[in-house]
């Protein structure tokens, strides 16, 4: 088996019953703010393109290239789908032109002649757009899993597949905070620094579960090269940004678990596994050119940025047109009010109103009342500041994932009284009717509370409130604060009450103090 490394989260994988071209992104994505670290322009995407089959893990933009794919991949191409609740991925790649459609089924190995594989999709409403997936292929000759951005919550059917040779897995953030946000300097150093740290853990944790012999960092850091958004490459200029390199990673990990062989992972890394060996060369950059990248970026981002500018400036020329502000108002409000409605979960979730300054126009959603109007001054407990041609494209568009295209782009601000609220962070990603039913039911099913399990002196809910993974396997407690491995969300387990976003209570009680009661509204009903 042979993987060649495509930037960021791309792969080409050739094995003995075929080729699977992986996630290929060039971009810029996210309205021109993502460019793949290292440059990865100079690939050969025609002999990519000529894939026997193609694989994309999710719908988000720096996973997803439409552009590269029109251009490079034949119309034709077998496409392994993952099994999501919704078709928008599918809807997305018929667009294309794409409809050789091989549907998987979550977690079950599919035989592609000479080659399995096996797609296991995550479906919840924080898995990225409502949806990630993981790939999984064995050849007779060696394993690898591709885990991509996914957080898979059982790790031991995942690895019943087969025992992998190789392990790729992200390790770089792909989120907004700290960084847009209305904080003073030193709390948003602070916050990245913590979030960092929790993205290390995170991806550490998973190391040493999946206990695979070569570990290859992937799945960022995006390249910054607008003039606006070039400080936050990497940690930032001035500390205060979250997007650790692969370099970085593996010095992490070296000193974490010395024992654990991880690699380089960038544009050309070509990988050859066969009964247990491993071979590794680089085909697209000199390890000369790799020690400046790594050892002089902030010199090697510059000189990117200095020529990509064109990139960037027609990005920014092929948005729509910017609607007046009466304009944009109506289009929100015939949109979101009757997802509102239909959003009960939700609307009890965010339990306040939002308000959105875009270009001319002020604007409120009152979550409680389901409304959408111009802001009269009411108290708010988010506020956003979003340039009015991002939402007039995303109006044109239809764009049902602001997540995945405006917060991506860190081209706006925001600010906030309190926590992080992520009914309305889910919200903002779920803008069709199909997406907040199925979300809503979700929500519905999360009050199943029936199974119980001791840890350390407590007795808790076995299933994490956020995602539902099994607290016995990813929780922490540590003076009376229970810690999820898997997103480094907290609970106080004496009140049961989320530390890190409102609605999420846990049930639990001290050990031998009797009954469980229950310590909070269930989360179907925050």
């Amino acid at each position: 088996m042979r993987i060649t490394g495509l930037g960021h989260a791309g792969m080409f994988i050739e094995t003995a019953g075929g080729s699977i071209l992986c996630d290929p992104v060039v971009g810029p994505s996210f309205f021109g703010s993502w460019f793949p670290f290292p440059d990865n322009r100079s690939l050969d995407w025609e002999r990519f393109g000529a894939a026997d089959y193609l694989y994309i893990s999710h719908r988000h933009r720096d996973h997803f290239d439409p552009a590269l794919l029109r251009r490079h991949v034949r119309a034709d191409i077998p496409v392994l789908l993952p099994e999501y609740p919704t078709d928008d991925l599918e809807q997305d790649l018929r667009r294309l032109g794409y409809e050789n459609i091989v549907y998987t089924q979550a977690g079950v190995p599919l035989d592609l002649g000479g080659v399995s594989v096996m797609v296991t999709p995550l479906r919840a409403p924080s898995d990225g757009p409502i949806g990630d997936s993981s790939l999984s292929v064995d050849d007779g000759t060696a394993s690898v899993l591709n885990q991509n951005d996914s957080h898979p919550l059982d790790l031991e059917k995942l690895l019943s597949f087969s025992a992998p040779d190789a392990y790729f897995t992200q390790v770089s953030g792909a989120i907004w905070w700290p960084m847009v946000y209305d904080l003073p300097q030193d709390a948003k150093q602070n916050f990245a620094q913590l979030k960092r740290d929790a993205q290390n853990k995170r991806a550490m944790y998973y190391i040493d579960k999946v206990q695979a012999p070569h570990v290859f960092p992937m799945a960022g850091p995006p390249m910054f090269l607008r003039e606006d958004l070039f400080r936050f490459n990497g940690w930032g200029l001035e500390d205060d940004s979250i997007f650790t390199d692969q370099a970085q990673f593996l010095e992490h990990m070296a000193a974490e678990s010395p024992d654990q062989k991880g690699y380089l992972f960038v544009p050309g890394t070509q990988i050859d596994l066969a009964g247990g060996e491993i071979e590794i060369t680089q085909t697209l950059y000199t390890d000369a050119e790799i020690a400046r990248i790594f050892g002089d970026k902030w010199a090697y981002l510059a000189e990117q940025r200095d020529s990509r500018q064109a990139e960037v400036q027609a990005e920014v020329i092929s948005r729509a047109p910017v609607l007046p502000p009466e304009e944009i108002l109506a289009a929100i409000k015939e949109w979101w009010e009757p997802l509102l409605r239909r959003a009960r979960t939700i609307r009890n979730g965010v339990g306040g109103n939002v308000r959105f300054r875009i270009g001319e126009l002020d604007m409120v959603v009152d979550f409680p009342k389901a409304k959408v109007r111009e802001y009269a001054g009411e108290e708010c407990i988010y506020w956003y500041t979003i340039p009015a041609d991002l939402v007039s494209t995303n109006i044109a568009d239809h764009e049902i994932d602001w997540s995945n295209s405006i917060f991506l782009s860190m081209q706006f601000e925001v600010g906030r009284s309190g926590k992080f609220n992520e009914f309305l962070t889910t919200f903002l990603k779920c803008l069709s009717r199909d997406r907040i039913e199925y979300v809503e039911n979700w929500y519905a099913e999360q009050s199943d509370q029936t199974e119980d399990a001791e840890i350390g002196d407590w007795t808790v809910q076995r299933r994490c409130p956020h995602l539902r993974a099994d607290l016995t396997k990813t929780g922490k407690i540590e003076d009376g604060v229970l810690t999820c491995a898997l997103h480094d969300w907290k609970w106080d387990l004496a009140t049961g009450k989320c530390l890190t976003s409102p609605g999420h209570p846990i049930r639990a009680t001290r050990a031998g103090e009797g009954a469980i009661i229950e310590t909070g509204a269930p989360a179907a009903s925050a």
